[in-house]
């Protein structure tokens, strides 16, 4: 079966942008921006995209577009014979299931927000009703059920017309206009009156803040972000490179993709961080920032149900182009698994997503007893922990160790399909870094992010 391939660059980099672009850029950039002191904290970010997120993405394109396979099938192409590196490719395969089965539900919940701040329901709501609507809606199982399939029959209709004429073009266009909304609310929002002092502390690093949070705490709350915010180590993007020619060469392509992530941050950034000094919102509210701060922010605004639906829907773009991306690589690895037709490779996984995803809505109402990681914590809480610090830094320290060790692909070969193509290249010198200072890097990620969420049991 011949390989389907991308219509263009282009939609090329918006597609894997769209994957990486969520709701981590548009919620927990800002909250830990706000978290972490500002200014320094966005610079520190950005560093550690360009020196973790880029030579990762760079081996995930590579990988991909060298085997011309998705993620479940792309080690029996390029390892060794006998050994066991295909062993990731069933792990990439069940970290895509995971991480739809709870970011279905939260694509449910802004269309849902979207729909009730289009429709007025927030409408003369002072912050204890917007509170209450949050938590009845958390409270609804059904809704929450109905948000959800609806979202994930949004991401199997766009899959089931091929990559091409379905995949590309909405999402292409999706993400075009997310950038375009942004804009707009981004120059709404500087010039509320009171917005400067946002701007401040946002985009001006500030030397007494950064030693109240910790200079260490900054640094690694920056490092943590950068890596996590690409969605790198599970193949997410590798189905992506596996699409593509040999025309460019991918550590450039990488780096657009980088950029792209990086300004719908900052400029989640520009929304959040005026309006709510002009308001006089806590920065660092956590999830009530989007659920319950920001509606009632809208209240007050003039025209505050138009800014308010655009704000949602654009939230609502960001959360969708991640579902289709990795839906995606559902389809493609079910294909190259069992060599069904894109059709039934969609409904079948549609179907099961939707039951898949049952849990994690049922974890806020059915089951809210249910506390996984402790006292607070919920389905979704435990799904999130699992990709995010387990299977994404643990498969990226993989692809690392894959595309650099002569046990694995090695680093000529990587270095020969990176560098195919015109645009920045893969530098021989980088592979020191690559081989022996990213691996551990790594590791320390995914140790770190084991005692954020333990350290605590083992402290008292």
């Amino acid at each position: 079966m011949q390989r389907e391939r991308l219509g263009s660059r282009l939609g090329f980099i918006l597609l894997s942008a769209g994957c990486a672009i969520g709701i981590g850029n548009v919620w927990k950039f800002p909250y830990m921006t706000g978290q972490y002191g500002g200014g320094a904290f966005v610079l520190i970010y950005a560093f550690f995209l360009i020196v973790l997120g880029v030579p990762v993405l760079t081996m995930e394109f590579a990988v991909g577009r060298a085997s011309q396979k998705s993620p479940v099938k792309l080690y029996q192409e390029l390892e060794p014979q006998g050994s066991k590196w295909h062993m990731h490719g069933y792990v990439s395969l069940l970290g895509n299931y995971l991480l739809l089965m709870f970011y279905t539900s939260v694509a449910g919940w802004l269309l849902q927000y979207f729909v009730d701040t289009a429709t007025g329901v927030f409408d003369g709501l002072d912050s204890t009703g917007i509170k209450a609507a949050y938590e009845e809606m958390l409270a609804e199982p059904v809704t929450l059920l109905l948000y959800t399939g609806i979202a994930i029959v949004l991401a199997v209709t766009v899959c089931s017309i091929g990559v091409e004429k379905g995949l590309e073009r909405i999402t292409k266009w999706m993400m075009l206009l997310l950038l375009g909304i942004m804009v707009v609310l981004s120059i709404n929002s500087v010039t509320l009156e009171g917005s400067s002092e946002g701007l401040r502390f946002y985009l001006l690093p500030d030397i007494a803040r950064m030693k109240e949070v910790g200079i260490g705490n900054i640094i690694v709350g920056a490092m943590n972000q950068a890596f996590f915010t690409l969605s790198i180590g599970m193949g997410s993007m590798a189905i992506f490179g596996s699409y593509i020619g040999k025309e460019r060469a991918l550590m450039g392509e990488a780096i657009h993709v980088a950029v792209l992530d990086t300004f719908v941050a900052f400029a989640s950034g520009l929304i959040i961080f005026p309006a709510c000094m002009a308001y006089g919102v806590q920065v660092d509210s956590g999830k009530s920032l989007i659920f319950i701060t920001l509606p009632n922010i809208f209240n007050n605004l003039p025209l505050g149900r138009v800014w308010g639906s655009l704000f949602f829907i654009f939230m609502s773009f960001a959360a969708l182009s991640t579902v289709l991306a990795v839906f995606e690589n559902l389809v493609s690895c079910t294909i190259d698994l069992f060599g069904w037709g894109r059709k039934k490779a969609c409904f079948i996984n549609g179907i099961a997503l939707f039951l898949l995803s049952i849990p994690c809505v049922l974890g806020f109402n059915v089951f809210k007893s249910f506390e996984p990681l402790g006292s607070g914590s919920n389905v979704m809480d435990l799904e999130d922990f699992v990709v995010s610090n387990l299977i994404l830094p643990l498969g990226s320290l993989i692809f690392v160790l894959f595309c650099t060790t002569r046990y694995g692909w090695g680093w000529k070969k990587f270095m020969k399909e990176a560098n195919e193509g015109k645009g920045l290249k893969v530098a021989n010198w980088m592979r020191g870094y690559m081989t022996f200072v990213l691996p551990v890097v790594l590791v320390v990620i995914f140790l770190l992010g084991l005692y954020s969420t333990f350290g605590d049991m083992f402290t008292k």
